[in-house]
């Protein structure tokens, strides 16, 4: 089944959803090398988990795309054709995120293909899109394995990948004077190809740094109850908690930790702190100060195009936008700039032109090596007096000085 809806959020269900001006659907070819102004309405079709694990970073990553769509449509459209969205959804689940993308190339005949969210989504259907000869712009999922198959029209576009995100916060904690540097860590992720390997990073690296693993866990990704896990971090003790969350799982320890009335020294999860709407919510705002966590993107950066995109997302939604939201946004100015300079839908001439050259996005300027990893400027971030700020570099920070001790958890 599929339905016609405008710019109003949609009940999701795991069926499709065709975002556009309520007309009859155009059949255009999904991998054509000419195709131009005049032919039509312009397809992009992507899927994302609108229902289950992850569902709510797809939702506003949806949002994202959303805005961009409208902005896009209001200047007169993408090659002077009206941009239509066309979103599956694949309630988190590989299978059907596969059979999703080949439904989109092969019956719903999408001109443009956009990615989904998470490492676990985005590694088969990053595939699907390569052997079909189209370019594949993900804005999440930057697990290395992604990158290690010599695919040529992959491209992430956030500024870092799993591979360095861990670089900016271990630099922090390196450069903090022993008094106030952890002596103990503990290590925590989701079984994920995108939290894996920061984790392990970080246990690397911090251990030369001389900070001792006091304890170290692997959860499955349907974990929904935390307290064996907090229970057992409460009994190690460590001075810093490493948290390698996507979403839901990143609330969930938290309220765990309350519960069991443990509040580490220093805490640093991934992705779920960027929710500045659903985290303080999920777990208190008072609770989430002092609480670290590595950025692509920012509200107040001051990065070309990107207070018009918060504007224009706060006044189609009214609520402030996340970085899934942002993340969705770049991925759709990238895939923008490449069919923009090449003047038409020609997935090769498209992959060639990013390749060769440097994108202005929300995030920063974006360039890409041959296998699609970024080399951009990455925030580090954390929650101080209720708003997510940028403490570092010092060149993109929005605070003065980052506080070095989480204060403990309120009711």
């Amino acid at each position: 089944m599929q339905r016609r809806i405008g710019s109003s959020r949609p009940a999701f269900g795991r069926r499709s959803f065709l975002v556009g001006g309520g007309v009859a659907l155009l059949s255009v070819a999904a991998c054509g090398s000419s195709t131009g102004a005049g032919a039509g309405k312009l397809k992009i079709g992507a899927s994302l988990p609108l229902t289950g694990q992850g569902a709510d970073a797809a939702d506003m990553g949806y949002k994202g795309y959303q805005v961009w769509q409208k902005v896009v449509n209001d200047a007169g459209g993408l090659l002077g054709r009206q941009v239509e969205l066309t979103i599956l959804d694949d309630g988190f689940d590989q299978n059907t995120v596969v059979a999703n993308y080949n439904r989109l190339i092969s019956q719903e005949r999408v001109d443009l293909l956009i990615g989904t969210f998470s490492s676990f989504l985005n590694l088969p259907a990053s595939a699907i899109a390569e052997r079909h000869g189209m370019v594949y712009i993900e804005p999440s999922g930057g697990a290395n394995e992604i990158f290690e198959r010599g695919l040529k029209r992959l491209f992430f576009s956030q500024p870092g990948t799993t591979e360095t995100s861990h670089e900016i916060f271990s630099e922090f904690v390196e450069s903090l004077p022993a008094a106030d540097r952890p002596a103990t860590a503990a290590y925590l992720n989701q079984d994920d190809p995108s939290t894996d390997l920061p984790v392990q990073n970080f246990q690397k690296r911090l251990a030369k740094a001389g900070i001792r693993t006091v304890y170290g866990q692997k959860y499955p990704p349907d974990t929904t109850n935390f307290d064996a896990i907090a229970n057992s971090i409460r009994q190690a003790a460590p001075d810093l908690l490493i948290h390698g969350a996507l979403e839901t799982d990143g609330y969930g320890l938290v309220q765990s930790l309350q519960k069991v009335g443990f509040t580490p020294r220093m805490l640093y999860q991934t992705r779920a702190p960027t929710s500045t709407d659903t985290y303080p919510e999920a777990i208190g705002k008072a609770n989430t100060e002092g609480i670290f966590t590595f950025g692509a993107w920012h509200p107040a950066a001051r990065y070309p195009g990107n207070a018009e995109f918060v504007k224009a997302f706060t006044a189609q939604f009214t609520e402030s936008p996340a970085e899934d939201a942002a993340n969705s946004y770049t991925a759709v100015q990238v895939l923008q700039a490449g069919v923009e300079a090449v003047g038409k839908i020609d997935q090769d001439a498209i992959a060639k032109w990013l390749h060769a050259n440097t994108v202005d996005t929300i995030v920063g300027p974006l360039k890409w090596d041959e296998r699609g990893v970024p080399d951009g400027a990455p925030l580090l971030m954390q929650w101080q007096k209720g708003t997510l700020e940028v403490v570092g570099p010092p060149q993109a920070a929005t605070v003065d000085a980052a506080v070095l001790a989480k204060p403990a958890w309120t009711a």
